[in-house]
């Protein structure tokens, strides 16, 4: 197949660029290098340098014609949305719903869109499935369940077919150490627990230990990279097959607390990670645990590398030879 990946630069997006090239799909990248790395992108894989806002360009980009597009373009800081939701709406929704008009002057596609378990907020139950109401509490979650609601609308009258992966916590690297999360600034908790324990920070900080968990901090399900990739070539499956617009959970089913990472990484590498206790972010809330149950059933989603250990020393691989 012929692959559009929007965003291809980025951590998950250069994953997916990896998976799609090692699979023989011919895959166009493109990305406007805001967040994304070039020195990331396949060699294998032809590179565009683009924004979403820029709509002449994604005309003739999509005259060419694809299988599929991947759209991974998306701001993804959960207390910078706080801080900055223009910033959100402008990229997140905005970008997204020039996207989308370009696809329909097009004729139409099949569009995979990388989606977030933010837009469930505060979980009424876990684990969470399809069903549960999308309540999200901070702009990054609205900005996603936005364009989640106008992919619905758009694929009844422009012909676009798409399904949305609601990623729990994307977390790893690529076993082989080639790829991995180079985030400016990095949020996420298993690459600066990790880094923590290289010496690249002298400590990490823990957002809040007060929340109605077991011991107090945040719990959230991490599912490895590379299975979110396998999802996603799942999904396009369905698609060219010809099946039907859909939404699905991907996660492992299983949380683990902020403690819980920590100490795991501590038996993973051997070093000791200095930690500290810091106020609760906004907009965080205490419990994200996936039931990926329809993924499974109807896409044949297995997850292959889900065990946080092995998470864990995929990403301490990568975090020992990174650029």
């Amino acid at each position: 197949m012929k692959v559009l990946v929007i965003g291809g630069a980025g951590y998950i997006g250069s994953h997916m660029v990896k998976t799609l090239v090692e699979r023989g799909h011919a895959v166009v990248v493109f990305d406007s290098l805001v967040t994304g790395h070039r020195d990331a992108v396949h060699p294998a894989a032809e590179f565009v340098f683009g924004d979403l806002a820029d709509r002449a360009r994604l005309d003739r980009l999509l005259a060419h014609g694809f299988d599929g597009v991947m759209h991974f373009a998306s701001f993804i800081q959960v207390g910078e949305s706080v801080a900055r939701p223009a910033k959100y709406y402008r990229n997140n929704l905005c970008n997204s719903l020039n996207l989308l008009d370009a696809l329909a002057a097009a004729g139409g596609g099949r569009l995979i869109f990388s989606s977030t378990a933010a837009i469930f907020g505060n979980p009424l139950c876990t684990p969470i499935d399809e069903t549960h109401p999308c309540a999200p509490i901070n702009p990054y979650g609205r900005t996603k369940w936005m364009v989640e609601q106008a992919l619905a609308d758009y694929g009844e009258t422009c012909g676009i077919a798409s399904i949305c992966l609601r990623y729990f916590n994307a977390a790893g690297a690529t076993p082989d150490g080639s790829l991995g999360e180079r985030h400016d600034p990095e949020t996420h908790l298993i690459p600066l627990v990790l880094q923590a324990a290289a010496g690249k920070r002298p400590a990490i900080e823990i957002y809040g230990d007060n929340y109605d968990t077991p011991d107090g901090t945040c719990i959230r399900d991490y599912v490895h990279v590379d299975d979110l990739c396998a999802a996603h070539l799942l999904a396009l499956d369905h698609l060219v097959a010809g099946g039907k617009s859909a939404a699905f959970n991907l996660g492992n089913g299983r949380g683990f607390s902020v403690r819980e990472v920590i100490a795991a990484a501590e038996r993973v590498t051997g070093k000791t990670v200095s930690h500290s206790i810091a106020p609760p972010r906004p907009g965080d809330p205490p419990r994200l645990v996936a039931d990926a149950s329809r993924a499974m059933s109807e896409l044949g989603w297995r997850p292959q590398r889900a065990a946080l250990e092995t998470i864990i020393a995929d990403a301490w691989r990568w975090e020992c030879r990174r650029p």
